[in-house]
């Protein structure tokens, strides 16, 4: 009778834990699909334009989301007060050494992503590109700042 409950109980939290993540990835989609149709309406894409823009920038957004999220996640982790308080000097040498290395790696893959694709946009929409992304951030920011908790 104990199994039982303790199975139901286990069951319960993986059924509420795939749920989560099931929202989550949800939610993930839809701002992808609102940054799609944002960016497409502010670069006037055309149809040959999107079909050889999109593949290039979605290889190139998930990479950097990639190396943003998951090597960042590291360094947090080793970066709380407590932590940083017992670092010695060389461990903290190493952390920052890999921290720039990081952003070197983040700037490499801009500076091929634009040379990537200046063989299929004009040079004024990777600019404008630059400016669509940063918009669509800030408009991103600000609905979840509205949308927040209430302090």
């Amino acid at each position: 009778m104990r199994t039982n409950k303790t199975f139901l109980i286990l069951l319960l939290l993986l059924s509420i834990s795939s749920f989560a993540q099931q929202e989550k990835n949800e939610k993930k989609e839809q701002i992808k699909a609102l940054k799609v149709g944002f960016i497409t309406n502010e670069l006037s894409l055309t149809t040959e334009e999107a079909s050889k823009f999109w593949p290039i920038y979605n290889a190139f957004d998930d990479k950097q989301f990639e190396l943003r999220h998951q090597k960042m996640k590291a360094f947090k982790a080793r970066m709380d007060d407590e932590a940083l308080d017992k670092m010695s000097e060389k461990e903290a040498a190493a952390l920052l050494a890999q921290m720039e290395s990081n952003e070197d790696e983040l700037c490499q893959l801009r500076k091929k992503f634009i040379a990537n694709l200046k063989g299929v946009l004009p040079a004024t929409k990777i600019i404008k590109l630059k400016k669509a992304e940063d918009n669509f951030n800030r408009k991103l920011l600000q609905q979840y700042r509205n949308k927040g908790p209430k302090k």
